[in-house]
């Protein structure tokens, strides 16, 4: 057989062949489309979330063991409620992104970044909030808590938001800094394009009253703040209204106490998750209150 005619049958087994590997890859790659299809759930990570959830809440001197698992715990129990759960997946994307931070000092990351998409992932989330251990300190830094928000938790958010909602709680005023650093770091937060919403605790006999002439700010110690402008007698929500609350939307719903908390705090999740409005009006009696409006 001569060279010549060699090629004609060798150029037939290769074409052969490479028709054999063109289709071994494009089934494989069909299996993988169909993997990935199967896999795929609405409200998965490439589509993004309605509501990117940050829970802040305090943790400084006033909080000891007990009032920290009331927290923790209603968090928890917040996450789990048939009705938050309802609010989550019934959005545009039927989805949230949860993080949560603790703060007195300084604040911490507790726990980053959660993609909830079912009744089954508040539940792991919620699992792992019940088994974050206390990490206190003895100020109540609210503007250092605000800035770590703006510098490094928003922009950790990696993929597209509906909005970013900012859930701050705490029994007490800022008492690291003066008035105006506390604006100055909300005001941050705000042009990140986020709503922050209050959940003061109201605690019977010790802090009702907060301020100048307050002989007991929680994480401040037993001794008279001083008076200045920024520290007029005033009651906690007030306090909460005028320097922390801003965004579209915000507001402020009370805890009467740490045992209220996670009453409190389901209510709050139910609105912010779903886009509801919150009632208009603020009662005259702080103690019947439930929500103020900025």
């Amino acid at each position: 057989m001569t060279a010549v005619s060699m090629v004609k049958p060798l150029k037939k087994s290769i074409a052969r062949s490479s028709r054999w590997t063109w289709a071994i890859a494009v089934m494989a790659g069909a299996l993988v489309l169909a993997a990935v299809g199967l896999r795929a759930e609405p409200g998965a990570v490439s589509e993004g979330a309605d509501t990117a959830l940050i829970v802040s809440v305090d943790v400084s001197q006033s909080v000891d063991a007990e009032r920290y698992q009331l927290q923790i715990e209603g968090i928890a129990l917040a996450l789990e409620d048939p009705s938050v759960v309802a609010a989550i997946t019934s959005g545009p994307k039927g989805a949230i992104l949860f993080a949560l931070v603790t703060w007195a000092d300084q604040a911490n990351v507790s726990l980053d970044w959660h993609l909830i998409r079912s009744r089954e992932d508040a539940a792991a989330v919620a699992k792992l909030v019940r088994s974050l251990p206390q990490k206190g300190g003895e100020f109540t830094c609210i503007a250092r808590m605000l800035h770590s928000v703006s510098e490094r938790i928003i922009p950790s958010i990696s993929m597209p938001v509906e909005r970013i909602v900012v859930d701050v709680s705490g029994d007490g005023i800022d008492n690291c800094s003066d008035i105006n650093a506390v604006h100055t770091e909300r005001d941050a937060v705000l042009a990140k394009g986020a709503t922050i919403n209050g959940l003061p605790i109201l605690v019977a006999g010790e802090n009702d009253i907060v301020g100048s002439g307050a002989y007991r700010a929680p994480g401040f110690g037993l001794r008279e703040l001083s008076v200045a402008p920024d520290h007029d007698v005033t009651t906690l929500d007030q306090w909460f209204q005028d320097h922390v609350v801003g965004g579209p939307e915000t507001f402020l719903l009370v805890a009467h106490g740490y045992a209220d908390f996670a009453r409190a705090l389901r209510q709050k999740f139910v609105t912010e998750i779903s886009f509801l409005k919150a009632p208009t009006g603020v009662a005259s009696d702080v103690r019947e209150s439930a929500l103020v409006h900025r």
